[in-house]
């Protein structure tokens, strides 16, 4: 079979046969009586096994070990093939998503594009200083994906450089797509990115951003549910009161829960008396530290049922839990 027609069935072009017998890939067993090239079946055979190495990124050079050396093993470069396939996805992975990031600023010229990758490139930089410095310079006016912010903000351990991280995206103005992707953070199985996603949400403007801290209240990582508390407790969002009462019995930042409750009890005229019934209530069962959390708790708390609480607790078994309640009835009593 001559040269063209081999082409032509196995879809390898004239000039590729050529190339392959250039480096000793394939030599045509023939030669027709005017010197052009004649393909035997092995050789077609050895054509399509050529290209179905090549198919799985090998080397025309170890394409040619492979078929001629009767020593040679393909696990290794098989595990080598499989090693670059991967670093060429990630690298291929990251340039797509640095392409999406940019389409998403709609960049006006070219001007944006390069602003927003060198922000892209500082972001990414080993220096606090210098991803502390890309994030300020977002107000001049430098275009800001969000994405890279939030993707920035969850892997951020540096204080600072998370602040304001905060902050541009409390500015950035696309408030539902950043606590979107925050509230996946919420998800992640890190505890660190969790907390770090529940912090953000907090400096977060909007009803979105609130409507997810609301979620955050059930969620099953105890300092997701407290930081989420303490943040809807100081606006005054009564929902938090079970997590904020919780926090005083677990001795969990109980000083800012129980202030948290003092600014919700100064609300409207019906939170009093249900914040003092719920600390009440868990009086009853709580542990002695606990019991002494909760009394001291219900000094802010203005009303009938919180004093009366404390009348009740001033002839405690507890000495610690009775003390606490003379005192607490005293500033009461001086007010």
């Amino acid at each position: 079979m001559l040269i063209g027609e081999v082409a032509r069935r196995s879809g390898v072009s004239a000039r590729m046969l050529r190339h392959y017998e250039s480096l000793g890939l394939i030599r045509p067993s023939g030669r027709t009586g005017s010197g052009y090239r004649e393909y035997s079946g092995d050789d077609i055979r050895r054509i399509f096994h050529i290209e179905s190495l090549r198919s799985l990124g090998l080397p025309l050079r170890e394409i040619g070990r492979a078929l001629d050396d009767p020593g040679f093993t393909p696990s290794a470069l098989v595990d080598d093939l499989i090693r670059r396939t991967r670093e060429r996805i990630a690298a291929e992975t990251e340039l797509l998503t640095r392409l999406r990031r940019i389409d998403a600023v709609e960049p006006a010229g070219w001007e944006d594009v390069l602003q927003v990758v060198a922000f892209l490139q500082a972001l990414g930089s080993q220096s606090a200083n210098t991803r502390q410095r890309a994030v300020l310079s977002s107000v001049d006016g430098v275009p800001v994906p969000v994405e890279a912010l939030v993707e920035a903000v969850l892997g951020e351990s540096e204080p600072n450089v998370a602040g304001a991280l905060r902050w541009a995206l409390a500015r950035s103005g696309d408030g539902a797509g950043a606590t979107s992707l925050l509230a996946d953070g919420l998800g992640s199985p890190v505890a660190a990115v969790r907390e770090r996603a529940v912090r953000c949400l907090a400096a977060l403007p909007g009803d979105e951003a609130a409507a997810r801290l609301r979620d955050a209240l059930a969620h099953p990582d105890a300092a997701v549910r407290d930081h989420a508390a303490l943040v809807l407790g100081t606006r005054g969002v009564a929902d938090a009161v079970p997590t904020l009462i919780d926090m005083i019995v677990r001795g969990r930042n109980d000083t800012d829960a129980a202030d948290a409750l003092s600014v919700l009890a100064s609300g409207d005229t019906a939170a009093p008396e249900r914040i003092a019934t719920g600390l009440v209530e868990r009086l009853a069962h709580a542990p002695a530290g606990a019991r002494v959390r909760l009394t001291q708790a219900l000094a802010d708390i203005p009303g009938a049922t919180a004093s009366r609480a404390l009348t009740e607790l001033s002839r405690d078994g507890d000495d610690a839990v009775a003390l606490t309640a003379v005192c607490l009835l005293r500033l009461r009593d001086t007010r």
